[in-house]
């Protein structure tokens, strides 16, 4: 395992990089205009999507590709079972920039992809396990939440912090789960969020654009 692997995964998923991570947050702020107020409520919200929702489709998808599943079959998956307009947008819009990233740096091609496809086509190239990547993105998936809700409520940074590091157990376990994962696996219950998400296309006055 090569710590410059590691080193790179880290800097891919960073808020640092420039996928415009920052400007998303999957339906949460109008969970939060709705009444998600605190850091535990937040949490939960964070935890169901982790579990259920797009962080779990996100894990067994990166998982696949990783694991040297047909990427524009997966793409094609992903697109078909975004739940919105505005979670394909999410999807495709980070994907985008993310590949354009990893390109100048690697000086690869990478085609436009869905966020989890195209890290996964990356991150083949890292001798990294699977389960280690796909923790790393799920981090990343949940802190970029995490920073959403202390921008728009009233949640100071320890507070946020406090919440993040308590989804840590989560994270391994659902990461553990989804590095074994098949297709069959793609599947999401996590209703609310994506209730959130359609209704967010419509919120009189947001800051995030999902």
């Amino acid at each position: 395992m090569s710590a410059l692997d590691r080193l790179s995964l880290i800097q891919w998923l960073s808020p640092a990089f420039p996928t415009g991570g920052f400007a998303y947050s999957h339906g949460l702020e109008q969970a939060m205009a709705d009444g998600t107020r605190d850091a535990e409520s937040v949490a939960a919200w964070v935890s169901d999507v982790l579990q259920y929702g797009g962080g779990w489709m996100d894990a067994v998808l990166l998982s696949l590709t990783l694991r040297g599943g047909d990427p524009e079959a997966l793409a094609d998956m992903a697109r078909a079972q975004s739940g919105s307009a505005e979670r394909l947008s999410e999807t495709m819009d980070q994907g985008r920039a993310f590949a354009q990233t990893v390109a100048a740096l690697t000086g690869k091609d990478h085609k436009t992809r869905p966020l989890p496809v195209a890290v996964g086509v990356a991150a083949r190239d890292l001798d990294l396990p699977p389960e280690d990547v796909i923790a790393h993105y799920l981090h990343a998936f949940a802190g970029n939440l995490i920073s959403a809700a202390t921008r728009f409520l009233p949640l100071g940074q320890a507070q946020g912090q406090k919440a993040l590091a308590g989804l840590h157990p989560l994270i391994a376990r659902t990461a553990a789960k989804a590095a074994v994962a098949d297709l069959d696996a793609l599947e999401t219950c996590c209703f609310g969020a994506d209730l959130a998400a359609m209704r967010h296309e419509t919120l009189d006055v947001r800051i995030f654009r999902t």
